[in-house]
């Protein structure tokens, strides 16, 4: 069974909404190219439990074919929804995946309510001449309890003066301007197994930020279970 919500960051989510389509999907938009059909070949257990209708072994080393070979649209027919709660600066990075994906976002043209804002875990600047990225989180000596109180003030006093602006009349579109890259916000995000598989080798990857790490594996961890040996394949 998929697990129905992962939690990621302090506030933040992963949460399955629905799916179309399994393995047996992505083996028979493959055939189709030869008029044939394949159909599932009995239970798969997994961790002593039936985790899902398995696929015949030639189908199995089909699926590894095809994402041998970068053969992507068979795994493109299956698809995937999932809510997303995240900071807004990490939204941005998953919006960059334009591919496979159509996503539908929390408006704050509408919403007024107070926001959730990200207290990060303090990492250290990049060395080295890197202009991007960070080092491995910050050792002791730094004061964290200095850094995150600096912090909390000032988005606390940014999200205030959003609060003050709303109640005064002002309308919400031209006050979320105020609200910090901190914040969170919520969308749906639909996309087919073979874009979902890219955005888990790329966003799990070292080079990637910590925090869309995090929610990657937290993606994969929803997604796995529904197209156990597609993902593998596609993923490893």
């Amino acid at each position: 069974m998929t697990q129905n919500t992962v939690h990621v960051l302090d506030h933040g989510f992963v949460q399955y909404v629905e799916h179309m389509g399994s393995d047996l999907t992505v083996v028979n938009a493959a055939r189709v190219s030869f008029n044939k059909e394949s159909d599932w070949d009995g239970e798969q257990h997994w961790t002593g439990e039936v985790y899902g209708k398995k696929l015949s072994d030639r189908d199995g080393k089909l699926i590894k074919y095809l994402a041998t070979h970068n053969h992507w649209t068979p795994f493109a027919h299956p698809q995937i929804t999932l809510r997303i709660k995240a900071p807004i600066s990490i939204r941005t990075q998953f919006f960059k995946h334009k591919q496979g994906f159509v996503e539908n976002e929390v408006s704050r043209r509408y919403v007024i309510d107070t926001p959730d804002c990200y207290t990060p875990q303090w990492r250290s600047a990049p060395t080295g001449g890197a202009k991007q990225g960070s080092e491995g989180f910050v050792p002791e000596g730094f004061d964290k309890e200095m850094l995150t109180r600096d912090y909390t003030e000032a988005v606390t006093l940014c999200i205030n003066r959003y609060e003050s602006l709303i109640a005064n009349g002002i309308a919400p579109e031209q006050a979320r301007f105020v609200l910090p890259q901190g914040v969170y916000t919520e969308w749906w995000w639909t996309g087919s197994l073979a874009a979902y598989a890219r955005v888990f080798k790329q966003r799990t990857d070292p080079h990637a930020q910590w925090e869309i790490r995090e929610y990657a594996g937290a993606i994969g961890k929803i997604v796995e279970p529904l197209f156990p040996q597609s993902w593998l394949a596609l993923t490893t």
